[in-house]
């Protein structure tokens, strides 16, 4: 008995000196004896990028003398162009966003932990918010509109706006850019003037950048004050606008129509587009119109019976393998069969001329028959002609040798 208090006691002493070398985790946050406290310092940085914003932070001074631990990070930001929160996970203390700078920037932040002796389960924190406010200086209602980008033909692009609503006369408007590979934000490289006022930039395709975010804002001055900055952020492989395809070929084999054309110019990737085909058909009741999406060259089309002139046009698109959006081309010039009489196929046409023949062997027939007849008929009554002025001659031969008797 007294062996057993001696093990039961050296048991329990065994067990408290494992308590105190190895704390456990608490039930109410699953974690070593140590809150999960959130990133303090949390900052938003604008580094003069037109919306490409650095937000950064410290970590809690409670998980810095940690070991064993791995220590990661949940951010949460608003995109308030696509107006959806976007998450992301990190060990780092920084991390940069593109934003709207017209718009409140919310930021969302947690720490996430894990230890030896969370059994390698990921604790997680509360979460902290930051909420950054840009200011927006400049007259009310002087901020440009319809705000517009096409890149044509993949060779430069154009961005076009109107005049906002209260602009004040002799107002100076100004456009800066910024991407990725760039170092500072840079001016128009070159204005669209239309009636001696700024109404677009063009920029050349060496300015530009494909799959990464384009900024630009564009501001002013006036003799009234500044005007409202706009800021707006974009994809330039989203805004292609193909050149007109004017290459085009329409063949005809008997009711087979073909329709052929050849990539536009430009400097698109030929695997880049799609084509839409629209086929105008004169019937003898009217026009008959489709349109088609096609991903090659060519367009085959069977003609109806009765149908007149075909005519076709084509344009083109980035497809959705190359870029998420785009513009279609112009349409090209109509394209049209050369006959313009109402179509008879094949089969139809040697069922006429078969008709034809028929017709004209059944006259000859006729004519034959009716010829052959009337020799027939000519023939008997020359027969019966000749037999009765040989029954004449007799009768007139016979007639004194019967009447000399009488007179006699």
């Amino acid at each position: 008995m007294l062996l057993l208090n001696k093990i039961s006691a050296w048991i329990s002493s065994f067990t408290l000196l494992m308590w105190t070398q190895h704390p456990v985790c608490t039930s109410s946050v699953m974690a070593c004896e140590v809150s999960v406290d959130p990133p303090t310092n949390i900052e938003i940085t604008d580094p003069g990028h037109l919306g490409h914003l650095i937000i950064h932070w410290t970590q809690s001074v409670s998980l810095q003398n940690l070991t064993d631990c791995t220590v990661r990070y949940q951010l949460r930001y608003y995109d308030t162009y696509e107006e959806r929160w976007r998450s992301v996970r990190t060990v780092k203390l920084n991390y940069t966003a593109q934003f709207d700078l017209e718009k409140p920037v919310k930021v969302k932040i947690l720490t996430l932990l894990k230890c030896t002796c969370t059994n390698g389960t990921e604790v997680q924190g509360e979460e902290t918010e930051r909420v950054y406010t840009p200011e927006l200086p400049g007259l009310e209602g002087s901020r440009i509109r319809e705000f517009h980008c096409v890149f044509y033909g993949n060779e430069y692009m154009d961005c076009t706006w109107e005049s906002g609503p209260a602009e004040p006369p002799n107002s100076q408007l100004h456009l800066y850019y910024w991407h990725s590979e760039m170092d500072e934000t840079m001016e128009c490289p070159e204005y669209i003037v239309i009636s001696k006022v700024r109404r677009g930039c063009r920029f050349p395709r060496e300015s530009l950048i494909e799959f990464a975010k384009f900024n630009v804002c564009v501001n002013g001055s006036s003799p009234a004050g500044i005007l409202r900055t706009a800021f707006f952020s974009l994809e330039v492989q989203n805004h292609v606008k193909p050149e007109v395809i004017s290459s085009l070929q329409v063949s005809e084999i008997k009711r087979l129509v073909k329709f052929d054309w050849t990539p536009p110019s430009g400097l698109v990737p030929e695997h880049c587009l799609d084509y839409e085909v629209e086929s105008s058909t004169m019937m003898a009741d009217g026009t008959d119109h489709q349109r088609k999406v096609l991903e090659n060259m060519s367009f085959d089309f069977l003609r109806e019976v009765e149908s007149k002139k075909i005519c076709f046009r084509v344009r083109s698109k980035v497809n959705i393998y190359c870029a998420d959006a785009g513009f279609w081309s112009d349409w090209s010039q109509t394209k049209c069969t050369a006959s313009e009489e109402i179509y008879i196929p094949a089969w139809d046409r040697l069922t006429l001329v078969g008709l034809l023949v028929i017709v004209i062997v059944l006259v000859l027939v006729l004519c034959l028959s009716l010829w052959i007849l009337r020799k027939i008929f000519m023939k008997k009554t020359s027969k019966k002609d000749a037999l009765y002025t040989l029954y004449k001659q007799k009768v007139n031969e016979s007639m004194p040798t019967i009447l000399s008797p009488i007179f006699q």
